[in-house]
């Protein structure tokens, strides 16, 4: 399952909502903080494009519907979703009417959860112009949702005349394959875009896969395990990795951070390193709620935490339960926290090559969303 319906299932919108939204601060570590964007749609994930701009990808606020039911309630279906570009002190939706599924209140959106941009081959007004691949997730959702849903678990490029064409169909993919052998379950979150090829970060499906830029040929890389932790009485139960995260370190290998599922153990989630020609490895433990990865300039691991304290134990009255936390791993294996304060629910993470660091804030609400640019 997705990590939203996991957020979902615990009722955390009414919390958050009920708290209202801190302003950033400085953490303990002196960092600099400062609002690049704000008035985003449940933003998630965000990349540098070959301009320097930085692309965020919102995953909307759903619509009027279809509406269907299930375990996280109530999901209706909207045109919501976006891609917005920051640059020079400015910010612009450059990509709008795309697929999203939320709450009716618009919080917990399913939609695009990842973006990157590339050079096209099109030019625009004899100007270089960009490809967009857009990750949306919520395959899941496609089976209740119909027509509206046909979008939902796909890869999707957008080229600057505005044509959109399906790049990978991740959805089917995983109800022919079912890679991780846990039956069909896709929500595709996390995107990285490298030379002829993408790499695909399934959170639904709990697996790694390789989609081939000639001609959307999809693989599997990897899948991750299930395990055996306590849950809230004590007895044993079987929890998913819901992996959320992927970027390419400095040995060419890639790094997974998973969300992990139900029971949400403080500590229980994993920074995976997965090489071709290997046996997957744990690079990292004793994480909280991995939500992105990234990796910096100085061979640094950039790891973002949704909930530092675990989404099991948010809490209405304990604002500090809804933190999120960026934690800093250096080559030498240490770790430094960068911040913590003013991260609430935090979805995404980017670090430039000056090493300044950028991370959405509020990635499960409609309207209310940031960018905040990190300094240290």
């Amino acid at each position: 399952m997705s990590y939203l319906r996991y957020i979902a299932t615990w009722g955390l919108a009414c919390m958050i909502l009920m708290i209202g939204v801190a302003s950033p601060a400085s953490s303990a570590q002196a960092a600099t903080v400062t609002i690049v964007a704000t008035g985003l749609n449940n933003p998630r994930h965000l990349a540098f494009g070959p301009d320097g701009a930085i692309y965020v990808a919102e995953a909307g606020k759903g619509g009027a519907g279809p509406c269907v039911n299930g375990p996280e309630g109530r999901t209706c279906f909207g045109n919501t979703g976006s891609i917005t570009k920051i640059w020079h002190g400015g910010q612009a939706r450059v990509v709008r009417g795309l697929p999203s599924a939320a709450s009716p209140d618009g919080s917990f959106a399913i939609g695009p959860h990842d973006v990157s941009a590339i050079w096209s081959s099109i030019q625009v007004q004899d100007h270089r112009a960009l490809d967009y691949f857009v990750l949306i997730g919520g395959g899941f959702l496609r089976p209740a949702l119909g027509k509206s849903g046909v979008n939902f678990g796909r890869l999707i490029k957008i080229r600057p005349d505005g044509v959109r064409r399906s790049k990978a169909d991740l959805w089917t993919y995983e109800k022919q394959h079912d890679p991780a052998g846990d039956g069909a379950d896709s929500n595709p979150y996390a995107l990285l875009t490298l030379r002829g090829r993408h790499i695909i970060a399934d959170a639904g499906g709990n697996s790694l896969l390789k989609v081939r830029r000639s001609d959307g040929r999809i693989s599997t890389l990897a899948t991750f395990p299930k395990r055996m932790v306590p849950g809230p009485d004590g007895q044993l139960v079987r929890m998913d990795p819901v992996p959320t995260s992927v970027d390419q370190g400095p040995d060419r290998a890639y790094y997974v951070g998973e969300l992990t599922g139900f029971p949400f153990p403080k500590f229980g989630a994993r920074v995976y390193r997965v090489m071709y020609g290997h046996e997957r490895e744990v690079y990292a433990r004793r994480f909280t709620n991995i939500i992105d990865v990234a990796w910096g300039p100085d061979n640094s691991l950039y790891v973002l935490e949704m909930f530092k304290n675990s989404l099991a134990n948010a809490n209405p009255q304990d604002p500090s339960s809804l933190q999120g936390r960026l934690v800093r791993i250096r080559p030498d294996g240490s770790r430094t926290t960068v911040m913590s304060e003013g991260l609430y629910a935090p979805g995404g993470v980017a670090v430039a090559k000056d090493g300044t660091i950028y991370v959405t804030n509020w990635a499960i609400l409609p309207g209310k969303g940031e960018v905040l640019r990190i300094q240290r």
